[in-house]
């Protein structure tokens, strides 16, 4: 079995968490927080697999603007409709939309940083919603999971 597949496999109960929520629920993200928190088992066994996928390289092969980022899986049954991005930041990232929304896994690895202001663990951004994902005050890994793989980088929409 490959890292990208023990992750994967890891990552599986939480897809399948993610699949049966609405991204427009605005108590989501609290919830995930609340019920997949960074410190129980599951999360830290998640944050092990990501830091060693960093350390190798196999997690953000590639970089621009100083973003290194790669994609673990593509939105497929196996990973119940989401596709599954990473990436390695300390600083702001390219501008994009999220036609379907997205749900952010938040994990501190430098200083004391935050995505977009919020502190590690979980964020989430409705449908139509865009930003210029940023983080400041150290260096964080994220997860990105997107429903339909759906994610078009560009300004923001009129």
């Amino acid at each position: 079995m490959s890292d990208a597949s023990a992750l994967l496999e890891l990552l599986a109960p939480v897809l399948e968490r993610l699949a049966q929520e609405d991204v427009e629920d605005p108590t989501l993200a609290s919830r995930l927080n609340a019920e997949l928190p960074l410190g129980g088992e599951t999360m830290q066994a998640i944050r092990g697999a990501v830091v060693t996928g960093l350390a190798a390289g196999w997690l953000t092969p590639r970089e621009a603007g100083g973003v290194r980022f790669g994609r673990l899986a593509k939105s497929t049954d196996d990973s119940c409709g989401f596709s599954i991005d990473a990436v390695d930041m300390d600083g702001p990232g390219p501008g994009h939309t999220h036609p379907n929304g997205e749900i952010d896994l938040c994990f501190d690895l430098e200083g004391a940083p935050t995505f977009d202001g919020a502190a590690p663990g979980w964020t989430v951004y409705g449908a139509g919603s865009w930003h210029v994902p940023t983080v400041t005050g150290g260096r964080m890994a994220i997860l990105y999971f997107l429903p339909g793989g759906a994610m078009k980088f560009g300004p923001r929409p009129d």
